[in-house]
């Protein structure tokens, strides 16, 4: 789980107690549900139709070998060799410095998941299963499947994974637009440990923003969420999915009064693009700025007033060259006020808005521009400055093999890490005059130390506003050298 640490100076606590009479009542899927105000909502059927639904997830990351560079130190290398009878050792380098090889413990962790669909999709949170070399999933009633990873998103905190199995008990999915600030809800899952755990709260407010992930519209909730709730399901009392727990507040790790789940809104889109492309298609405004109340408050610190004609929307703070919004005409000091028709009080509704949208969709888009409302239709655009669909690239794409260097290698050229290419076929790395025996090092100044790293670049940069790697690195005449190679 997620912590949100925020500490909060003379805060005054205001307790309110509200005394309801009456008997308690029984939502059942088969008949509306009545409400009733003052009366309590009896929960048992939303967490029976929920529970079976919500699996364990035990995330493994297996022991690795990793090497080392240190100085060397003359005292032990006498006192561990006073007479030199064993001459130096094959790590010692010619800088003076010695490299070793340490074992990583084997890495352990527990979440949630989310059945979506009867033959095995699981939603989760991407902390819950990023880097697992292995992930087993324990369904309620105890059966156990090994999982795969089929595609995940940082920016929204989202993960699909996947079992083989049939005729799993997936949840239902209901529409978080139609949650209400005040509505009861459970959040299921398998918290410290306590594996079937449902607690209870309300929702205590949308479209909340934290600055922890790129993308957030967080539905807030007093439900009690803990370590290992992450990826577990927020759902209403009818037992249908509203969201995806995925992180708490706290000043002391442990739950402290609210927790934070991303919208079924944002969960569908995700998993829908991860099925059909691969990766996500997020479409992008072109802007930068800020909830209009927030740069109000600033600017009043500072001893300005300020008039926007409104005190809320989103203040464009900046346009972004050839994006959507500056084809649209929007400029510096303009507020966003909806968006379809639709209201935007804050940039997480907004966020939440394009989340659900794809690079060459058309927005209605609704601003104030020196006070007066315009309407413009735009249409939006990818990272890449485009409206075609983003995929992610595959190693395959550069045409080469590689393999890690050698400690002879290391030692020749005084090197620690790079990745050698044995072999170079039709594919980015030719384009780019890159030949056999180049040692690639750094690539977007990141280490490559890996395959995997390099792997793990490509797909980065494949997806980014600019889709070029940086490679720099060494021949083996000690000759050092740098190539640009696009991936479009």
């Amino acid at each position: 789980m997620k912590k949100y640490q925020k500490f909060l100076i003379g805060a005054a606590c205001v307790a309110a107690v509200a005394v309801a009479t009456g008997s308690f009542m029984k939502v059942n899927a088969a008949s509306d549900q009545v409400t009733v105000a003052g009366q309590p909502v009896d929960l048992t059927y939303a967490a029976e139709k929920a529970l079976p639904a919500v699996v364990h997830i035990k995330y493994v990351q297996n022991s690795k070998t990793q090497t080392v560079r240190m100085q060397r130190d003359p005292f032990e290398d006498f006192f561990s060799d006073p007479f030199g009878f064993f001459g130096p050792s094959e790590r010692d380098r010619q800088d003076g410095t010695r490299e070793r090889q340490i074992q990583t413990p084997k890495r352990t962790a527990t979440g949630s998941g989310v059945i979506i669909s009867a033959d095995g999709y699981i939603v989760t949170n991407n902390h819950v299963v990023e880097g697992a070399d292995e992930l087993t999933v324990t369904l309620n009633d105890n059966r156990e499947f090994s999982a795969r990873i089929v595609g995940t998103d940082k920016n929204t905190d989202l993960a699909l994974i996947k079992i083989d199995g049939k005729n799993l008990p997936a949840i239902s999915i209901a529409n978080s637009d139609d949650i209400k600030v005040g509505e009861w809800v459970l959040a299921v899952g398998n918290p410290l440990g306590l594996n079937n755990t449902v607690t209870a709260g309300i929702v205590s407010a949308k479209a909340r923003s934290l600055g922890a992930n790129g993308v957030e519209s967080f539905i807030q909730t007093d439900a009690a969420i803990n370590a290992g709730n992450s990826g577990g399901a927020l759902v209403n009392t009818k037992g249908e999915l509203v969201g995806i727990n995925a992180m708490l507040y706290s000043q002391t790790g442990s739950y402290s009064g609210y927790g934070f789940a991303i919208p079924t809104t944002i969960m569908n889109k995700v998993v829908a693009d991860i099925k059909e492309y691969g990766t996500v298609q997020r479409a992008l405004l072109g802007i930068r700025g800020g909830d209009v109340l927030n740069y109000i408050n600033a600017q009043k610190e500072e001893g300005k007033e300020v008039d926007l004609g409104t005190n809320e929307g989103v203040y464009v703070d900046d346009v972004e060259s050839e994006g959507a919004a500056a084809d649209a005409g929007l400029e510096k000091g303009d507020v966003i006020i909806s968006i379809d028709g639709k209201k935007v009080s804050k940039m997480a509704e907004l966020q939440e808005i394009m989340a659900n949208k794809r690079p060459g969709d058309k927005i209605s888009l609704t601003y104030l521009h020196n006070k007066k409302k315009e309407t413009k239709n735009v249409v939006l655009k990818n990272a890449q400055g485009n409206t075609k669909v983003v995929k992610q690239a595959d190693m395959d794409v550069l045409g080469a093999d590689v393999r890690p260097v050698t400690n002879q290698q290391k030692e020749q050229l005084s090197i620690n890490y790079g990745l050698e290419v044995i072999k170079v076929n039709s594919g980015k790395l030719k384009e780019a005059g890159i030949a056999k025996g180049f040692i690639i090092q750094k690539v977007n100044d990141e280490d490559m130390k890996t395959v995997e790293d390099l792997q793990q670049a490509v797909k980065e940069a494949s997806t980014s506003k600019e889709p070029v790697l940086i490679i720099r690195g060494i021949y083996p005449t000690g000759k050092k050298a740098y190539y640009i190679v696009e991936l479009q």
